[in-house]
């Protein structure tokens, strides 16, 4: 992952709906949720979930596929992984940075 492509994930997930969006969508795993079911465990309008799923979409954390009548939307797990490496990619000079014992899980 390059600088540009991290600052427009960051830019996408720092807004407080757009994040539980990707949050509801990380937890459904790679088979998604459909805008009327993440409307309804967010209780957020559809109209204003459509913009929010864009705005993910154009930060490539998110992909949609029509299934029949309708769409899902799925995570980009592969991107959200991308991210966090990127993100620590320099943490610790290269030293685990956790104790000694206890696992972290950094990816999906």
């Amino acid at each position: 992952m390059n600088e540009k492509a991290a600052v427009a994930a960051l830019a996408a997930l720092a807004q407080e709906a757009r994040l539980r969006v990707f949050r509801a969508l990380v937890g459904a795993g790679p088979e998604g949720m459909t805008p009327s079911a993440l409307s309804a465990m967010l209780d957020i309008p559809g109209s204003t979930l459509s913009f929010h799923l864009k705005e993910l979409m154009h930060a490539d954390l998110v992909s949609v596929e029509r299934e029949g009548r309708n769409l899902h939307y799925r995570p980009a797990l592969g991107q959200m992984n991308d991210l966090l490496e990127y993100l620590t990619a320099h943490c610790c000079m290269g030293k685990s940075c956790s104790p000694s014992g206890t696992k972290r899980r950094s990816t999906c």
